[in-house]
């Protein structure tokens, strides 16, 4: 056979190409049935956008494969000539797992892949062994499966954005198409799966407790308490009973083994106080209304927290930094981390339901001590204008003054030469400061992490709310306990500020701003369910209803050919 000049060269292209991108060297012209044209066909067909269906499955990842199968000349990436490799069976078994994170193997193609091997590898009495297009079949989808695995592995199998989650932290990128050829070029799929796996000691965690609460559901979980009296201690009957036996289901009985009976006794008492710490309740022993609410959430509904909660640690970036604050707006709590360790608490007040605090993290630069308060539009003219109208004395009893103009052409206004009967919750031309001092509400400092929300955390002259349990009264920001504490903290590396000469500065009454020496970054985050450092399961009450669109967009199904 004689073959054209340009045949030849275009063979010699090929051949050097395949020997460049590490593949088996072409020797001689493809044939159509190959599985390495047959893989081509499809994204040559596919249309615009692409769109490419595998065995009844449409590929999610269309925009990702061409560029992964162009860049080794289309050849199959999991087979062969005419079989599967092994590291198939390693990324099956993988699939299989992925509950074991909170998500679904049947998402990744998992029935059709392992239909596919069955055809491949146990053909029926009398049929012929099946052709390529199968091995190309299965090529494509476990490309895709691996790709969109590993993508929801590392930022989370619901983009937060869609759901309106008001969740802003910066998530972390990577390419795909390299983890997928490191996989294979190292033969180790599952190493590059842990890779993809979120690192956080807090999913570990939750991975962990997520098997044990599967196991209490596939025992028949917990029955839900009859009745709505309160149980205390010393009362008896079968409701104690049966609360007693609640308590052991969820190990609230710490080391005791098998406690019996049904009086309410003292061992009964602590483990409800325990079951009511770990659920933010009050610590009162008492079984009344809140705490009843608690124990008769069904075993599946806690489960879902769980995932959902891991599902927020994969939108995460991999690492945190070894020294950040974290503000749990669910647990009202503030947590100043070292190395992954707590080493301060601080209790924390958090917006209201319909002022809710954004989830987000940004850089902490500055502290202000007695500072000014300039009230948000927003809140002048809904909450305070209306205040004033009944009474112009409101201003000087808050310590508030009014300005006209922006920035250098501000300007102090007397409040007695405006007609207040004009302005509206949509109307009032002015700016009000309130004046640094005990009545401020930014009490006696703040910390500035400058982002697009004006969220920031201050202190509060209203001390007696951190005493409660549910603490949800700001209009977005952040107030803290014991910010004295917290300032020491930050500037512990200047050696002018101790206690002592912050306290003096506090005292002269004139703001002023410093700078943190170490820069901090804060996080602002959601948690509903997570695991103590001790192993203690904690959860809590989804104040602003983000738990629910998430878990319903966790068990959407992927879209259909």
């Amino acid at each position: 056979m004689v073959f054209s000049l340009k045949v030849i060269a275009v063979i010699l292209l090929l051949t050097l190409g395949s020997v460049i991108a590490g593949l088996p060297p072409i020797i001689a012209a493809p044939s159509a049935d190959q599985p390495r044209d047959i893989i081509r066909n499809r994204f040559e067909a596919s249309g615009t956008p692409e769109k490419v269906v595998c065995w009844g499955e449409l590929i999610c990842e269309s925009e990702v494969l061409p560029r992964f199968y162009e860049n080794r000349l289309f050849w199959p990436a999991w087979s062969d000539s005419s079989e599967p490799l092994t590291i198939v069976d390693v990324f099956v078994h993988a699939l299989e797992d992925a509950h074991h994170e909170g998500l679904r193997g049947a998402d990744y193609h998992l029935n059709s892949i392992k239909s596919l091997l069955g055809e491949l590898r146990m053909p029926q009495a009398g049929e012929k062994r099946p052709g390529p297009a199968i091995l190309a079949d299965l090529d494509l989808l476990l490309t895709d499966a691996f790709l969109i695995y590993t993508s929801h592995l590392l930022n989370g199998r619901v983009d937060p954005v869609t759901i309106r989650a008001e969740w802003y932290v910066k998530s972390q990128k990577a390419d795909l198409v390299a983890l997928l050829k490191t996989a294979l070029d190292s033969n180790d799929v599952r190493k590059a799966l842990e890779n993809a796996t979120s690192d956080h000691e807090g999913y570990a965690r939750l991975r962990r407790v997520l098997q044990y609460y599967r196991g209490i559901a596939e025992k028949g979980g917990w029955g839900k308490l009859a009745g709505k009296q309160k149980m205390a201690k010393r009362d008896s009957g079968e409701r104690i009973l049966a609360l007693r036996n609640r308590l052991i289901h969820s190990s609230d009985f710490g080391s005791k083994e098998s406690p019996e009976g049904d009086l309410f006794d003292d061992e009964l008492e602590n483990a409800v106080r325990r079951f009511q710490g770990r659920h933010g309740l009050a610590q009162d022993g008492v079984v009344g209304p809140a705490t009843l609410e608690a124990l008769n959430v069904p075993v599946e509904e806690r489960i879902r927290q769980i995932e959902v909660n891991m599902e927020r640690w994969r939108w995460l970036p991999q690492t945190l930094g070894t020294r950040y604050l974290l503000v749990n707006i669910a647990n009202f709590e503030l947590g100043v981390m070292e190395d992954s360790r707590r080493v301060m608490s601080l209790r924390a007040i958090v917006g209201k339901p319909y002022q809710r605090t954004p989830a987000f993290n940004a850089e902490m630069t500055y502290l202000v001590l007695n500072p000014y308060w300039n009230v948000p539009s927003d809140i002048a003219r809904k909450e305070m204008v209306p205040l004033i109208k009944k009474d112009l004395e409101y201003l000087r009893k808050n310590s508030i003054r009014v300005f006209s103009g922006r920035n250098s052409a501000r300007k102090e206004v007397d409040p007695a030469d405006l007609d207040w009967s004009s302005f509206t919750s949509g109307y009032f031309p002015y700016f009000l400061r309130q004046d640094a001092g005990s009545k401020n509400a930014l009490g006696s400092m703040k910390f500035m992490f400058p982002n697009r929300f004006n969220v920031y955390l201050h202190d509060t002259p209203d001390k007696g709310l951190f005493n409660r349990t549910v603490r949800q009264f700001s209009h977005g920001c952040i107030r803290i306990e014991k910010a004295l504490e917290l300032a020491e903290y930050l500037l512990a590396k200047d050696s002018r500020w101790t206690r002592e000469t912050l306290l003096e500065s506090l005292n002269v009454s004139v703001d002023r701003a410093i700078r943190i020496p170490d820069p901090i970054e804060v996080y602002i985050l959601y948690w509903t369910a997570w695991v103590d450092e001790d192993g203690t399961v904690q959860f809590r009450n989804d104040i602003y209803g983000r738990d629910k669109p998430l878990a319903e967009a966790l068990e959407e199904k992927p879209p259909s050919p």
